[in-house]
């Protein structure tokens, strides 16, 4: 008898764990905004090694280093939580083949990380580099969500997709889900104008803050205009569960909004700046969780072809005007 079968693993446990994935990766884009903000980026001047000597810091690096070499200590913590959820995976019962690729993805992505996070010291915090660092975080929690969603899904890696509001709207909520990405990365152009190098050395991207913050809050206000919209074209569709997590979107935007505006006529203080990165990672979720929210698995029974229809005819009744 293998030990994964004399340990099975709850759903209740593997639920928990994902969750507790999710928590940790979204922790190390605060730690990471830490090293940043304290100009801490170079504590540890070259990579893998803290200095060419030693992997870890030393007295004469100070505070700086402590600090930068502390999150890449963080790095293992989140990897070997990432290692804890495969092997939950694949030592569920009944076993799910259909997590094992999230899963799998989740933990792979957190060396992919610390590679770039190398680079970007290796090119002493190139501002694009360091851009796409933190973007590669997000694509992680994006894929631990999806992970800790699927898993409270009926198991099955056949188990159809059944869309709970018509496709119209549908089309709204992802064309949000691209709204809501493309304000991360026009923030990640920001960053890199702005004051805050990670380094009193590195060099900035170049781009006026002025300019760029001006595009970036465009975006935003583009995104809580069609957040907006959800709400309301749910509601009229009848799809609860789906207006509701729009509204958790708008006021996740809204809280993300003010905390933006105040750092900005506060010129950019760390504390605040740190704030925003992690409400960054709080729109990402609220925007998967609205996505998800227009569709739901529902187990089909053997030699039923239309457990799809009472949905998609519920759906389209929704839609259709009154008359």
């Amino acid at each position: 008898m293998t030990p994964s079968a004399r340990l099975p693993v709850s759903a209740t446990l593997l639920r928990r764990l994902a969750f507790a994935s999710i928590v940790a990766n979204v922790a190390i884009v605060g730690t990471g905004g830490l090293v940043r903000l304290t100009a801490s980026g170079l504590g540890c001047p070259t990579w893998p090694r803290c200095t060419d000597d030693s992997y870890t810091t030393t007295a004469e690096m100070g505070m700086h280093g402590v600090i930068e070499f502390g999150n890449r200590l963080l790095t293992f913590a989140v990897g070997a939580i990432a290692l804890a959820v495969v092997v939950a995976v694949l030592s569920h019962r009944p076993r799910r083949p259909e997590l094992v690729p999230l899963a799998v993805g989740v933990l792979l992505g957190i060396p992919a990380q610390a590679v770039i996070g190398g680079i970007t010291v290796l090119t002493d915090l190139n501002p694009w580099v360091v851009g796409l660092h933190f973007l590669a975080s997000m694509v992680v929690i994006a894929v631990a969500y999806a992970l800790w969603r699927r898993i409270k899904d009926p198991a099955g890696p056949v188990v159809p997709v059944v869309p709970v509001v018509p496709a119209p709207l549908r089309t709204l909520a992802r064309l949000t889900a691209v709204v809501s990405a493309s304000v991360l990365v026009v923030g990640t152009w920001v960053t890199g104008s702005g004051p805050h190098a990670g380094d009193h050395g590195a060099a900035r991207n170049g781009l006026d803050p002025q300019t760029i913050s001006q595009l970036h809050a465009d975006g935003v206000f583009l995104l809580i205009g069609l957040s907006v919209a959800l709400v309301f074209a749910f509601r009229a569709v009848g799809a609860a569960h789906a207006a509701r997590a729009a509204g958790i979107l708008v006021a996740v935007e809204l809280g993300q909004g003010l905390i933006g505006v105040v750092q900005y006529l506060t010129d950019l203080p760390a504390l605040l700046v740190g704030a925003h990165m992690v409400g960054s990672c709080l729109v990402l979720l609220a925007t998967l969780s609205m996505l998800w929210s227009t569709r739901e698995r529902r187990p089909v029974q053997p030699g039923r072809d239309d457990d799809r229809r009472p949905a998609m005819a519920s759906a389209s009744r929704s839609a259709a005007p009154s008359a």
